[in-house]
């Protein structure tokens, strides 16, 4: 039987809240230690001396951190994307690591798309009016546009991006999709495939990012891209923000090179108004920014919560550790896990 009394358990993202995880974890007794985004290496390394399991969002875990904890059973990611764990480190040193993949594809994409709606219609300088004037007539400078007809490309057909395209293709949008890692077959009916992403660019009025970062797709849409992309078109981006050369972004945005943006996610969070690579977009009118919370809302947190505790109780028990992902990273490992779907 399991001592839960004897383990340690560190996550980081302190402003992540996880109550129900907490609660869960202090109920078996195990000791927690929950850390504040922007904790050091140092103070990493430190409290993962004696660590039994790591969970994790948004830290960087680093190969020194994951060698620095030679007690860890598991790295437990509580979100999709793994690109800040080093996972080779993880796969020496024989951590098991597995993430939560599915809990909100629904959500991400329905996000995406509150986005995109908000960049054709114009939200954010209507609202200003609004809340500076109390009226806007129907002049010229708020002129919005329609989606119907306008072509959508998708860079990413995964399980987000095919919730997307179905969204898009009800709103009478023309879908294509560049994706090179998805088989022939796995293509919606409806959604074109595109071989080339410029050429794909270059015939969308509105594109939107749905692929995961690694070393292939970091800058996928590079200054190159983004100048050959339709003249007036907007971007969209909920992925990850280093998938685009972000400070050519902010140079194409400022330029007028696009008609607009819409960002959730940046290659350093959190934004700020100052002293940050795209700190100029908040003066935009076009360019809306989210703080990375598409994926927040109370079912999919449930679902988050629910498959953490899944995977906290495996590891804790010494059970191999379920992983949901087909991302080849994680499927390459071989120690500690079983592969489920």
């Amino acid at each position: 039987m399991t001592d839960f009394a004897a383990l340690k358990v560190v996550r980081t993202d302190r402003e992540l809240e996880m109550a129900r995880v907490d609660v869960r974890l202090r109920e078996l007794g195990a000791r927690l230690v929950v850390l504040p985004d922007g904790t050091s290496e140092e103070d990493l390394v430190r409290e993962l001396a004696d660590a039994d399991l790591l969970l994790m969002c948004y830290a960087r875990i680093s190969a020194r951190a994951i060698a620095a904890a030679p007690r860890l059973r598991a790295i437990v990611k509580y979100g999709v994307g793994i690109d800040a764990i080093d996972i080779d480190a993880a796969r020496r040193h024989g951590v098991p690591v597995a993430n939560v993949p599915a809990y909100a594809e629904e959500t991400v994409a329905e996000g995406a798309f509150a986005l995109l709606l908000g960049l054709f219609k114009r939200f954010k300088p209507i609202q200003a009016q609004m809340q500076h004037e109390g009226w806007a007539w129907p002049e010229s400078r708020w002129m919005a546009a329609d989606l119907s007809g306008k072509t959508l490309g998708l860079v990413g057909l995964g399980r987000i991006g095919r919730s997307v395209a179905r969204m898009a293709a009800a709103f009478r949008m023309p879908v294509l999709a560049y994706d090179p890692c998805i088989a022939e077959d796995a293509v919606p009916p409806g959604v074109q495939r595109c071989a080339d992403l410029r050429a794909m660019l270059a015939r969308c009025d509105a594109v939107s990012i749905h692929c995961v970062l690694n070393a292939g797709t970091r800058h996928l849409l590079g200054a190159a891209e983004l100048a050959g992309m339709k003249q007036g078109a907007y971007l969209v981006n909920v992925s990850r923000g280093e998938i685009v050369d972000e400070a050519a972004l902010v140079q194409a945005l400022c330029a007028g090179r696009l008609a607009g943006a819409a960002l959730d996610v940046y290659g350093r969070e959190p934004l700020t108004h100052a002293g940050h690579p795209m700190s100029r977009l908040f003066a935009l009118p076009n360019v809306l920014l989210w703080p990375h919370l598409t994926f927040y809302t109370a079912e999919a947190m449930r679902r988050l919560e629910d498959e953490t505790i899944e995977r906290c109780m495996e590891a804790l028990e010494g059970r191999p550790l379920t992983v949901h992902s087909h991302d080849p990273r994680l499927r390459a490992q071989e120690r500690g896990v079983r592969f489920v779907g």
